[in-house]
């Protein structure tokens, strides 16, 4: 049979020895002396220390468990925590690898990814990056975008770093780099900036680097089919950086480029109208390439528009592209040199949201061939293949129209759910002349990397650089040395802490001994320089030892304490006779009090419970009900709370006499003599200062006659109140209840504001003890008087519409409009009951007949079903006009301040087609100018802006530069088109593209910024 251990080697809980304590305590309170066995058990000395590292428990005052460091341990000499061995971040694994070989990263200094994506790109083309070495120093110091960006270049080809900061940089371009961006928006803008900053370079690599590497030329052709011309607009070369194509529904890059050049025909309602022909005929339109960079980049329009969601939403579908591609077919004049293009860098949106995400590059070393992944500090090699294996983007075995020569490369295809730009550079086959010049200055691939060497920096940055890196690399030296310094102290403390430790038990208990605190040990075992020993906080009053403190000291012997004493001096010294025996007895007697104090209390909830149930009946003083509840519901203490004072505050009024029991919250309870005197007691104790704050009510007192007057007051007002109340409700029957008035022709009605009806049925309908929360309503005159506007006196608010439900008329959105009609006896009362003059209200009467009056409210009725609608409709016509003038500043101002405004365009910018006799909707505010309402009809409806007629009612809409709110013009109102024809049509992307040029139209992420600006004031 098994030994029974468990409460052998079984831990004693703090509790125990808390009450183990308790009752020494209460055996030195009877005996009133003090003897050692008491002090050896109070103190915990029973036993002598002779392991200082036994496992027991660690709050034992002669052990010394978590304070001694390990022999092995690399950091802490407690509790495994490193001490502090340098405030400054460790340089050494920041550095790089390799210069010339290991590419930097770029610092993410919040959600600039996507401009340390393209500064990669940009970078790790040696042709552009050649090209903004070369430039002047005049021409940097003039321009701080150049140098910057100069600057950044520089410390990615010769840093020590292994990511280099990009700060400086972001600052000059003033971007918000808290904000996400979108890489291609960032590009076109930066490379604009820097085609116009370079331009003013005398140095020929520098002047021209940007069209000649990134700019090629399209072209938007429209052809008539009957005359076989073509249009005006189709001889305008348009420039591009990237070309942009269709995801959706297209499964690899070789059928986007078909659907970007493939030929829309205009037939039916999408007519083209040609100008020869002086007539719309059917025709083909296409986009054609005119010119081919060396870098081509293709933004694949990951991203589109839901028009019934109004949200954007990310094309996460697969996506192939070749490692070869053959551009010579496509481009629309025949070229004799070979447009054979390599796959160059894939820029890779991670993240199913598109206003967020992160941005990662994959970029191909023009010198070695090697694949680098860029994420931002992180940089990492691929390889041969842009895609790693195990990742989302694979390698496939089809050709997909790319040109093969035998080459597995040639024909290697790849595929990606999540690339959002293609950068794909011209592959050279003639390197250099017999002369040794290049042939082309634009040398992309750079042929035979083996026999280049890696250019040199110019002087200025050379030796800028060259500071950066000595000034860095003294760091990580100096770093190195304090490190060394740091672990040698810290390895002389853990041995001293190890050795006082070791000689820190005591072996007897007549040997001498000493207290030390915990928290000044434990402090002293963890770090390097410890402050001066501090024992205060083991002292009383009376500068003695405090047994209660027991669990934050530590018993150490004479040797140990010398040698702490020694080097770090402080105090006081507590040896072992240095208990207070005062404390001690006065503890002692407070366990007792404790004791007696607790049984007490115990016998008087019971009592409590008695008189809360009505089993109690000799009760002969009054006590709050409410608060005899609540200290009843409380915890036995050994001592009186605040909680406890104050037991028939809640029933004394404000004359200090006894409160009605009518009063709120005055319930009250009768409890017997001792326990009034229990509770009168406590309440002394916990506010001996406060003689008067416990009233005393005996069974006899009588309630306080100004309070009982009082309240007999307010319950005839009350009364009166309900009276008046129910005798509204009798009188507005069908008001007060909400339900829905019939309303005859020919009848004379008022005009309530909707909000003042609101609050009056509240009113009227709230009684019981919630009926003072609800206020009265205002007096109708004053509020009669601020439906008419000052200016015109006439009213400030729309008139409501009519609907006809079975026969009967009804005001159609009663809950909704600002005014209600009511009928004019239930005006009459109101003006009685509420203040208002019969002759200031706002009459009204229903008639039918023709509406061309501005007071009376009319149906708005669609152009296409106007035609089936009797010209006898029903009319509302008051005896003030509605003025239109005042609303629709008021309305204006309110959207100025509340509404913004967000155009959201379809993707395509070819696809047009036009409706006649139709209605849509267009999202707009406020702020929407009539030139971005055209535009967004000229998208929706395929009406050219020029031949745009736009009217509201009778007004004709003709100022572009102004706003809707300017023309009064207000959401749920109905404009009418008309195509007058009268200009040839043209398409809606050369308007885009002009306001593009022009630079009107930059994105809203980066307005504000320098790649908004203009260059003459970024110089200087």
């Amino acid at each position: 049979m098994r030994p029974n251990t468990r409460n052998k080697n079984k831990r004693q809980r703090p509790s125990e020895t808390v009450d183990s304590s308790t009752q020494i305590l209460r055996k030195i309170h009877e005996a009133n002396d003090i003897t050692d066995e008491d002090l050896n058990h109070l103190f915990m000395t029973r036993k002598p220390s002779a392991n200082p590292l036994p496992r027991q428990h660690p709050r034992q005052p002669q052990l010394f468990l978590r304070l001694a460091p390990l022999p092995t341990a690399p950091a802490s000499p407690a509790s495994g925590r490193k001490p502090p061995i340098s405030s400054n971040p460790r340089p050494r694994p920041l550095l790089r690898p390799s210069r010339f070989f290991y590419p930097a990263g770029l610092t993410n200094l919040g959600a600039t990814c996507y401009a340390n994506s393209i500064l990669q790109c940009l970078y790790m083309n040696a042709s552009f990056r050649e090209g903004v070495f070369s430039l002047e120093i005049e021409v940097l110091e003039k321009y701080p975008v150049l140098d910057q960006i100069a600057r950044l270049f520089a410390q990615l080809r010769g840093s020590e770093r292994c990511f280099v900061d990009s700060d400086a940089f972001v600052k000059t371009l003033e971007l918000d780099n808290g904000v996400q961006q979108d890489t291609h928006e960032f590009l076109t803008l930066l490379l604009s900036l820097l085609e116009r900053c370079l331009g003013r370079s005398g140095a020929a690599e520098a002047k021209t680097v940007v069209q000649d590497l990134f700019r090629g030329s399209v072209s938007h052709v429209t052809t008539c089919e009957k005359c076989g011309r073509d249009s005006e607009a189709s001889s305008k070369v348009e420039d591009f950086y990237a070309l942009e194509l269709n995801v959706k529904g297209l499964r690899s890059l070789n059928e986007s480029l078909n659907d970007y050049l493939s030929l829309e025909r205009l037939d039916g309602d999408n007519q083209y109208f040609c100008g020869s022909c002086d007539a719309r005929v059917d025709a083909t339109r296409c986009i054609k390439l005119r010119t081919l960079p060396p870098v081509i980049t293709f933004q694949l329009k990951r991203c589109v528009f839901l028009p019934k969601t109004t949200a954007k939403k990310k094309i996460t579908s697969s996506f192939s592209f070749p490692h070869v591609l053959d551009m010579r077919s496509r481009l629309e004049e025949s070229s004799e040199s070979e447009l054979t293009y390599e796959l160059s860098a894939v820029l890779i949106h991670k993240g199913s949201a598109v206003n967020s995400g992160h941005y990662v590059a994959h970029i191909k070393d023009e010198k070695t061939g090697l694949w680098w992944k860029f994420d931002d500090e992180e940089v990492s090699e691929l390889g041969t293949h842009p895609f790693n294996e195990g990742s989302s983007s694979t390698p496939k075995s089809e050709s997909d129209g790319a040109s093969s020569s035998g080459n597995t490369m040639e024909s290697e295809v790849f595929s990606s759910s999540d690339a959002y730009m293609l950068i794909y550079s011209l592959r050279c086959s003639k390197i250099e002349s017999r002369g040794g010049q290049r042939e082309n200055p634009i040398d992309i691939t750079r042929g035979d990397v083996d026999g280049v060497q890696q250019p040199d920096l110019p002087p200025h940055l050379d030796k800028w650089i060259n500071d950066l890196n000595a000034a860095f690399l003294e760091g990580c030296k100096q770093y190195d040395l304090r490190k060394e310094r740091e672990l040698n102290t810290l390895t002389e403390r853990r041995q001293e802490v190890r050795t006082i430790l070791s000689e820190a038990a005591v072996q007897s208990l007549e040997e001498q001994y000493f207290w030390i605190s915990t928290d000044w040990l434990r402090l002293w075992a963890d770090t390097i320089s410890p402050p001066a020993l501090d024992n205060t906080p083991l002292l009383c009053s009376h500068g003695k030892v405090l047994a209660s403190k027991i669990t934050c000291m530590k018993r150490i012997s004479e040797l140990a304490w010398t040698k702490l004493e020694s080097k770090f001096n402080g105090g006081p010294k507590l040896g072992k006779g240095d208990y207070c025996r005062e404390c001690l007895m006065d503890g002692a007697r407070m366990v007792v009090s404790s004791d007696s104090y607790r049984d007490r209390r115990t016998f008087m909830k019971s009592i409590a419970g008695d008189v809360l149930s009505g089993k109690c009946e000799d009760g002969e003083y009054y006590v709050s009900k409410a608060w005899l509840q609540q200290w009843v519901k409380r915890k036995n203490l050994d001592a009186p709370s605040e909680a406890d004072a104050g037991p028939t505050n809640a029933i004394t009024c404000s004359h200090r006499e006894l409160m009605p029991e009518q009063a709120p919250g005055a319930r009250r309870v009768l409890v017997p003599e001792n326990f009034w005197s229990f509770l009168v007691e406590d309440a002394l104790k916990v506010t001996p200062e406060d003689t008067s704050g416990c009233f005393c009510f005996p069974l006899d007192s009588s309630q306080c006659s100004h309070c009982t007057s009082e309240l007999s007051e307010v319950a005839d007002v009350e009364d009166a109140l309900r009276t008046i109340k129910a005798k509204q409700r009798q009188n507005h029957e069908k008001l007060a209840t909400g339900k829905g008035i019939a309303l005859t022709p020919h009848r004379r009605y008022f005009l309530l504001p909707s909000p003042w009806l609101v609050q009056w049925r509240s009113y009227i309908n709230m009684t019981g003890k919630n009926s003072s929360s609800v206020p009265e309503p205002e007096l109708l005159n004053g509020v009669i008087d601020t439906l008419k506007c000052e200016k015109h006196a006439r009213l400030l608010e729309r008139l409501p519409e009519l609907i006809c439900k079975r026969g009967s008329f009804f005001q159609k959105n009663p809950y909704t409009d600002k005014l209600t009609i009511i009928p004019e006896d239930d005006w009459k009362c109101f003006c009685e009951e509420w203040g208002g003059i019969m002759e200031n209200g706002v009459s009204a009467f229903i008639e039918t007949g023709n509406n061309r009056n501005g007071n009376a409210s009319q149906d708005v009725i669609d152009l296409e079903e106007d035609m089936d609608i009797d010209c006898q409709q029903l009319i509302l016509k008051t005896s003030s006009a509605v003025c239109e003038e005042c609303i629709g500043d008021r309305e204006s101002c309110e959207l100025m301040r509340k509404l913004s405004f967000e155009v959201d365009r379809r993707t395509s910018k070819r696809s047009r087609r036009t409706n006649y006799g139709k209605q849509t909707s267009l999202k707009v505010s406020a702020t929407t100018t009539v030139y971005q309402l055209k535009m967004m009809i000229w998208e929706l409806l395929g009406v050219m802006k020029e031949n745009q007629e736009l009217h509201k009612g009778t007004q004709v809409i003709d100022q572009e530069c102004a706003t809707l709110a300017d023309m009064n013009i207000f959401p749920g109102d109905k404009l009418w088109v008309r195509d007058t024809e009268k200009h040839e049509d043209r398409d809606i992307a050369d308007e885009i593209c002009d306001k593009k040029t022009g630079h009107q139209d930059i994105e809203a992420g980066f307005r504000g910024t320098l790649l908004a600006g203009d260059i003459t004031s970024e110089a200087g």
